[in-house]
Order: C-alpha cells, then sequence, then structure tokens
C-alpha cells in the first residue's frame, strides 16, 4: 500500500484541526489545553485513506505564533502540504511564516485549502481571498497548485479536496529505502507495561523489530520492541510513514523531541555545520557575523551562533556560507534542510541546506577559502562529492563512518563508487582495517616528499646505505599517519623507485662512491688490519692513526662493514674479512680431524691471547660454524661457506 504524508501549515484558528477531523475522524488535539483554549499546541496526527487505495499520513501542526517551532518539527518528512486560509480572514501572518518554512525546508509540492466558506456568503470576497493568496504565493512551490473551497462544518468541497490529493498522492515517487534507518523523534511518551514510545516520521532505510538502534545524538543503545504505523502492529517499516517505535530498556527521560533513532554507527553528532543560507527577503535588519540563532532541523531546536564565512554581515534576502556553532550536539546528514529563526524576538529568519555535517572549525584566516570549497560541493552531485570529501580530508583521510554522514550514500552504493575510484587510482584504501581513504593527490605528496628526503640523505652521506625509517619519517615536512607513510613506501618500493632493506630506505638507484677523502681512509683502515692479522687494534686506536673528519671515519668504516670488507667482531674489536676467511679455514681443517677444540687448543692455533680468542670463538659460535659443548667446540653438521657438509 502506497503510503504519504501530508502537513497543514496556516494562522492559528484557520481551520486546520477541524478540516483534519472533517476528513479523517480524528480530533488531533488531543491536550486538556487544547480543547480549553480551542488552539493547537502540539503536533497532532491523524489518517485516512484515500479513493485509490493510498494511506495519507496527516500532520496537524500549530497556527500560533508561539508555537512555530512545533510546525517547523512537524514540517519534517512532509511529501506534500495544505496551506490553509480561512475564508473570512484571508491571509495573515503566520500564513506567510509557515508558507516560509515550507519553502525554506523545501517541500516539494502542495495544494491550497480555503476554509469556513460557510461564514461567507459574498462570492467576490472568496475571488478576493484567493487573489490575495495568490499574490503570496508567488514565486514559490505552490504559485500553480490547486485551490479548494471547503467547509469542515456542511463537507462543501471535501469530496474535490479528497480527489485533488489522490491526484496529487499519484504523482510522488516512493521513497528510497537505501541508507540507515532514521526517525526524528517528534513525541515521547510512555505506557504502562510497554515503556517508552517515540514517534516520528520515517525519513529513510527500514526497521525491523528487533533491530539494534541507538538514540542520537546521545547514542543511547536499545532495540526496537515493536512498531506501529498508523496505530497498526507491523514487524516492518520503510521511509515516509507515520511511525510509533516501543524502545526496549529506555527511560522516558533518556529520549526527547529532536532526538534521532537510527542504527549504531550510522550517525555522527556533531556541534559545527557547514550550510549554505538563505535569508528572507522580509527580514527588517542585516543578520551579522557572530548573531545568536535558533536552528531548527529534523524535530531538533538548539541555539546556535552563525559565523558567516564570505563577510562580515548579509542583507535580506541574500544567499551564503557560514559555519553554525552549536549549543549543544545533533545528528544530521548531508543534505538535510534546516530554518533560522532569531533569537530574540523569535522569528523565521531564512534556512538552507547541510552541506558538510561534520565540519572542522574554521578559523578567521581560513574562512573565505572554506567558502569556496563549499561552493564547489554546492555543485557536485552525491557521487562525485565523495572524492571531495576525501580530498579535503587531507592527509588523515576519512573512514566510512564519516564518508556515509558526509555524503548520506550509504552501504553498497558507497562501496561500489569507492571501488570505482581506487581502479582509476583518484583515491587509496590505506588501512583496510578501518576503511580509511586518502586522496591520490595526498599519496602523491607523500611521495614526492619521502623521494627528495631519501635523495638528500644520499647526497649528504654518500657512503651510507640508506636512511632509517623512523629518522625518514620524524623528518617528513607534513604531519601524516603511521599508515599512510607505510603504504607509500610499499607504492615505491612495488614501483622500483626506493628499496626497503629491512629497517634502512634507499634510493633504488644509489650506489655508494668513494670521494679521494674516503678513498684514502679506506686504504689506511685496510693496510692497518691487514698487517695487524688477528691481533688488530682497537677501533679508537684506529682511528687516532688515520686520516679525515671523525664522521668521514665512521661513514667509511660502517661502508666497509656493512660491504663486508670489515667484520666487527665485538663492539670495538674489527677484523679484516680476509684474515677471519684464513682462520676459518684452518679452524675446521682442525675441528674435522680433532672433533673437537679447547679455548687453550684455539689460542695456540690461531697465535692469539686470550683476549683476542674468546671474542672469536662466540663469533663462530654466532656464525654457526661451531657449536659448544660444555668448554669445548664442535663443528656444526651444518655451517657457513663453502665447507659445510
Amino acid at each position: 500500500m502506497k503510503q504519504v504524508i501530508l502537513g497543514t501549515a496556516g494562522h492559528i484558528d484557520h481551520g486546520k484541526t477541524s478540516l483534519i477531523k472533517a476528513l479523517t475522524g480524528i480530533d488531533t488535539d488531543r491536550l486538556k489545553e487544547e480543547k480549553e483554549r480551542g488552539i493547537t499546541i502540539e503536533l497532532g496526527f491523524a489518517h485516512f485513506t484515500l479513493p485509490s487505495g493510498t494511506l495519507v499520513g496527516i500532520v496537524d501542526v500549530p497556527g500560533h505564533e508561539r508555537f512555530v517551532h512545533h510546525m517547523v518539527s512537524g514540517a519534517t518528512g512532509m511529501d506534500v502540504v495544505a496551506l490553509i486560509v480561512a475564508a473570512d480572514e484571508g491571509v495573515m501572518p503566520q500564513t506567510i511564516e509557515h508558507l516560509d518554512i515550507c519553502k525554506l525546508l523545501n517541500i516539494p509540492r502542495g495544494l491550497i485549502v480555503i476554509t469556513k466558506i460557510d461564514l461567507v456568503d459574498d462570492e467576490d470576497w472568496i475571488e478576493l481571498v484567493k487573489e490575495d493568496i495568490r499574490e503570496a504565493v508567488k514565486n514559490s512551490f505552490l504559485e500553480n497548485a490547486p485551490i479548494i473551497c471547503v467547509s469542515s462544518v456542511t463537507g462543501e468541497g471535501l469530496d474535490e479536496l479528497r480527489n485533488i490529493l489522490d491526484d496529487i498522492a499519484q504523482s510522488i515517487p516512493n521513497r528510497s529505502s537505501d541508507g540507515p534507518f532514521r526517525l526524528p523523534v517528534d513525541r515521547v511518551f510512555s505506557l504502562k507495561g510497554f515503556g517508552t514510545i517515540v514517534t516520528g516520521t520515517s525519513d529513510s532505510g527500514i526497521l525491523t523489530v528487533g533491530d539494534l538502534l541507538h538514540v542520537y545524538p546521545k547514542e543511547i543503545t536499545t532495540r526496537a520492541r515493536s512498531i506501529q504505523v498508523h496505530g497498526f502492529q507491523v514487524e516492518q517499516v520503510g521511509p515516509g510513514c507515520r511511525t510509533a517505535i516501543n524502545l526496549q530498556g529506555i527511560e522516558l527521560h533518556q529520549v526527547r523531541r529532536g532526538d534521532v533513532i537510527a542504527p549504531p554507527d550510522s550517525l555522527i553528532p556533531t556541534t559545527l555545520l557547514d550550510v549554505e543560507v538563505k535569508f528572507l527577503p522580509s527580514l527588517k535588519k542585516t543578520l551579522k557575523h557572530g548573531s545568536k540563532v535558533r536552528v531548527h532541523t529534523g524535530t531538533a531546536e538548539i541555539l546556535a551562533t552563525v559565523a558567516l564565512l564570505e563577510k562580515n554581515e548579509v542583507e535580506p534576502g541574500e544567499s551564503t556560507f557560514a559555519q553554525l556553532i552549536l549549543d549543544e550536539p545533533v545528528a544530521v546528514l548531508a543534505y538535510d534542510r534546516f530554518v533560522l529563526r532569531s533569537y530574540s524576538p523569535i522569528a523565521t529568519i531564512g534556512g538552507g541546506i547541510i552541506l558538510n555535517p561534520i565540519p572542522k572549525k574554521h578559523r578567521r584566516k581560513a574562512r573565505k577559502k572554506a567558502a569556496i570549497s563549499l561552493k564547489e560541493l554546492m555543485e557536485l552531485s552525491r557521487p562525485q562529492s565523495i572524492p571531495w570529501h576525501i580530498y579535503h580530508s587531507d592527509f588523515n583521510g576519512i573512514n566510512i563512518k564519516e564518508l556515509q554522514v558526509k555524503t548520506a550514500i550509504y552501504d553498497n552504493n558507497l562501496r561500489k563508487e569507492l571501488e570505482k575510484l581506487e581502479k582509476e587510482s583518484k583515491i587509496h584504501k590505506i588501512d583496510p582495517e578501518k576503511d580509511i581513504y586518502v586522496h591520490n593527490h595526498h599519496t602523491t605528496e607523500t611521495e614526492i616528499m619521502i623521494v627528495e628526503l631519501v635523495k638528500d640523505f644520499h647526497k649528504k652521506n654518500p657512503l651510507k646505505r640508506g636512511i632509517s625509517k623512523e629518522i625518514l619519517f620524524a623528518r617528513l615536512p607534513v604531519r601524516i599517519p603511521q599508515k599512510l607513510f607505510n603504504f607509500v613506501l610499499e607504492r615505491l618500493s612495488r614501483n622500483g623507485i626506493i628499496v626497503i632493506d629491512q629497517d634502512l630506505i634507499r634510493s633504488s638507484d644509489h650506489k655508494i662512491t668513494l670521494g679521494k677523502a674516503e678513498k684514502a681512509i679506506y686504504k689506511e683502515i685496510e693496510k692497518i688490519l691487514i698487517s695487524s692479522g688477528l691481533k688488530p687494534p682497537h677501533l679508537k686506536d684506529i682511528t687516532a692513526k688515520i686520516s679525515g673528519t671523525p664522521e668521514q671515519q665512521k661513514d667509511v668504516i660502517s661502508w666497509m662493514i656493512n660491504d663486508g670488507i670489515l667484520v666487527k667482531v665485538k663492539d670495538d674489536l674489527i677484523f679484516h674479512r680476509e684474515t677471519l676467511m684464513d682462520l676459518r679455514e684452518k679452524l675446521i681443517n682442525y675441528l674435522t680431524q680433532h672433533g673437537e677444540i679447547s679455548p687453550s687448543q684455539f689460542k695456540e692455533l690461531a697465535g692469539i691471547s686470550r683476549k683476542y680468542a674468546i671474542p672469536l670463538l662466540e663469533y663462530f659460535d654466532r656464525e654457526k660454524v661451531t657449536l659448544r659443548v660444555g668448554d669445548f667446540r664442535k663443528l656444526r653438521l651444518k655451517h657457513g661457506g663453502n665447507d659445510g657438509s
């Protein structure tokens, strides 16, 4: 069965509630005070079935100017609005204000109903009222809307109203069930034996009895114990329905009008909103940067400060970009609509669309740049906004949860777009576990920074094999996440631009070449160590005898060790490779013949003192040439080099 939501709008005492009762048989004034005063204070709800079988849910909003904030919350989720004007009074102040609110909330379609025609006998007067209405709705979504004259007392015009409503209902497309279930709460109450119940107009998604839910913005966890649509128990509800949900394990004080019921992780509470806002031409004065306002979005009303991004004040009728700094958090999505009302005296002053529901705060110098970015975003389709948001998340990237809220695209629809962008190399997933994406612009910038730093390191340290990952990361001119750093290193390695050698990073074309001074140091070190054989001087004694600066000496020695020319047996004890190879061969031959060797026998074999013998024996143990058994060394079954068996 098709379902649509019809909302009423209009001045106080123009017959909205009476008209609904005449159409549905339901009196939406349920409060004692409403009965006594004869006015609607709270939102009222009713329903009826059109001739085609379409079920219409009606939201009856208050007309009194003191309760316009209820009208705004009631307008959330309307498919069509009926602007109600009493025949005996014509267009009045709240007629205009309600019309402005409907325009600001972008309600797409509607009709005009002139009520109380039983109180007016003069046809000319009715025509004047019609002309007055046509002038009021000029250049609005109601400019060409049908006008129906009715009497809730006599029933005149009600059949025509039903038929016209039916025609309009057939033209309303079915709402998409994509995205998470979302219910802005417009009423909260408790029933004995059931507990806490919330009502609202379901905005999107599908909810099934038993589903896990959160109450946003507090993020309190609950479940849907039961669901009703227009008083009927159902197992499942989709978008665009007047819905009541019995919440499991929630106290009455834990939820209020303005909260949103949605699945866990589907929304992110925020106190900042980047918006495009249009100010009404009827404003009496300019709105200045820093003004206090009332923000109405969904069913919530929150005090906020307006931070204008393009200039310090705006004139009536102007549109501009702004950041709303909220006094308390809300849970919204990109492309949600909102209305602004002045702080005092209270009046509707403008409204618009939320462009970024979780932005960073724009400081004074960054405001104009932010406005330029938001203008770009305004011109993009929802899918096109995905790479825009990833780009503007800079080097930190953005996870899927945030991206869903910023684009209002969810689940498979979002993942398909991300996969497409990945294939085109426009974005990259740098953290599969947390679903974090970075724009190719920032991965490329990171690549450039890393390659330049590595090349600069080679230039300044020609004898070093490479720069350590830790030092390279610390030297980056921009702070980036470790995950992005690792991702870019792997990509550079895969593309053959750098080589990752354990903890060292080097350019793939890096070759160590000795300068004149370094060659001299190299020859001097080699001469000393070859001539000293198995009794080399300590490192500090070597460096004291050779040319070059301490830094040059250190670099040459490190290079000789890394290249295998020198072997560090102990911290301050270095041997030439050839010397150790000769000793190794002698040791293997001895063990092959005798089976084992003691430290004293090793000293005699090598012709050295204990000072050198013990470090050398331990070195051959580490090299897996020998195996220590008690006080003796034996030949390992498999040992290094070409001598193993």
